[in-house]
């Protein structure tokens, strides 16, 4: 008698919730579906060639390979500075007609800047007028490096689930590389000092143009590159970056596998620049950690030590409606059967490995901003 009781009280209860007037709890409210990307949220790109998957000249087939991946928005390198609006405004105009949106380039070309050289000032003024020009045009987003050195020396394959490519670094294979030729060693104030007089001349005219600036990280994040300190090599570079002049055009590219990298908590990273709004990019993928900054494997997204779902809601709670670039892809057999297959990182893969970062990643977001 119990048991028909307490059923009985449990029919009652749901016949009442669907009675007129009666408001059911908002958890339970319907939500609509397929939960979509829009301007309110974050949204998924690609790069512009990745694994085939397309180009600033590319065709329609090429595009459509973009597309067939539920993206709408890429990233790529950029042009030689100064970069002139009409040669961006043609990139961006083709790449709409196929009803895609370049969302960010990647701004390179002024060593002499990075290490504080004669001829930096000429350096700067071009990056000035490609800033202005990115502006104009309405590209959202211009990243960039500022590398002493790259210590790319330091990877090198490893064998994943069923022969899967993975990419580890390990800094004991490469800390007594010693300084090349034409870049020596660097001491790591030296860099600050370089990098405080870029940004105290470049933030200002973003702002103006209403361009936001990413810094990428270090990755791999190795405490000396030949010699050389690393000046976002560590979570306190990247605090410290933000800042050298206070503005939500001085930001970062938020890479949550390059945090886990560092032995850092990527959830509450994101948490503290996002809160800040100094997520200008986002870099979504996983790694393995055996020793911070020194040894580690880039996997696939769902078996690393980065819980990345945390990640994809704290990036939907802090309100980021950037793009977000599921990177390095891992090397599938689909890509190596591929005639001239060439990864660009030992253990990368091609276009197979993007769909299933893309498809990962819109799952995350999917369920981020369904929860």
């Amino acid at each position: 008698m119990k048991h028909d009781f307490s059923r009985r009280r449990m029919m009652q209860a749901v016949s009442a919730a669907a009675l007129p007037g009666v408001t059911m709890p908002a958890a339970a409210a319907t939500r609509p579906w397929p939960v979509t990307e829009g301007p309110d949220t974050p949204k998924i790109c690609v790069g512009l060639g990745d694994g085939r998957s397309g180009s600033a000249q590319a065709g329609e087939a090429a595009l459509r390979r973009v597309k067939q991946l539920g993206v709408n928005y890429v990233l790529g390198g950029g042009p030689r500075i100064p970069w002139q609006e009409n040669e961006l405004r043609e990139r961006i105009e083709q790449l709409k007609a196929g009803g895609i949106t370049l969302y960010n380039f990647m701004i390179s070309g002024f060593p002499n800047t990075l290490y504080g050289r004669p001829g930096r000032d000429e350096e700067i003024e071009k990056v000035q007028q490609s800033i202005r020009a990115a502006g104009r045009v309405g590209l959202p987003v211009v990243e960039y490096n500022f590398y002493a050195h790259r210590l790319v020396e330091g990877y090198y394959e490893e064998t994943g689930r069923a022969g899967a490519g993975l990419t580890a670094f390990d800094y004991d294979r490469v800390k007594n590389l010693p300084p090349l030729a034409g870049v020596g060693a660097w001491d790591l104030e030296q860099m600050w000092s370089n990098i405080t007089y870029f940004l105290k001349a470049v933030v200002p005219v973003a702002e103006e143009a209403g361009v936001l600036l990413a810094l990428h990280p270090n990755d791999p994040p190795a405490p000396l590159s030949r010699g050389s300190g690393q000046i976002m090599g560590t979570l306190a570079g990247w605090k410290r970056l933000i800042d050298i002049v206070p503005s939500n055009a001085n930001g970062i590219t938020y890479d949550c596998g390059v945090t886990r990298e560092l032995g850092e908590d990527p959830v509450e990273v994101c948490r503290y620049f996002g809160s800040r709004k100094r997520i200008n990019h986002v870099h979504f993928r996983n790694v393995r950690v055996r020793k911070p900054y020194e040894s580690y494997t880039e996997v696939f997204p769902d078996e690393g030590q980065v819980d990345m779902f945390g990640v994809m809601k704290e990036l939907v709670r802090q309100k980021y409606t950037g793009v977000i670039y599921p990177e390095h892809p891992r090397a599938l057999d689909a890509d190596r059967e591929q005639p001239n297959f060439k990864p660009y990182y030992p253990g990368g893969g091609g276009y197979t490995g993007i769909a299933y970062n893309v498809a990962y990643t819109r799952a995350m977001l999917q369920a981020a901003l369904s929860s």
